[in-house]
């Protein structure tokens, strides 16, 4: 299946969802926010968000400093 995540085209398995993918990734999910389509999506909803085919995925993280 190929999906868009951050402008780049990824091929994954079939029948995932925005948390696997998100673990996959290795991310920390206390310091991301996970865009589906053009719909920020709250974290407690990734398990429940099946991605399909010619999904946009975009993941922005927080990074401190001073």
């Amino acid at each position: 299946m190929q999906i868009k995540i951050n402008g780049k085209n990824e091929t994954v398995q079939n029948s995932l969802n925005l948390g696997e993918i998100i673990l996959g990734k290795g991310l920390t999910p206390e310091h991301i926010v996970v865009e589906h389509n053009y719909n920020i999506i709250a974290k407690e909803e990734w398990d429940k968000i099946a991605v399909k085919d010619n999904d946009n995925i975009e993941i922005i993280s927080f990074v401190g400093g001073g």
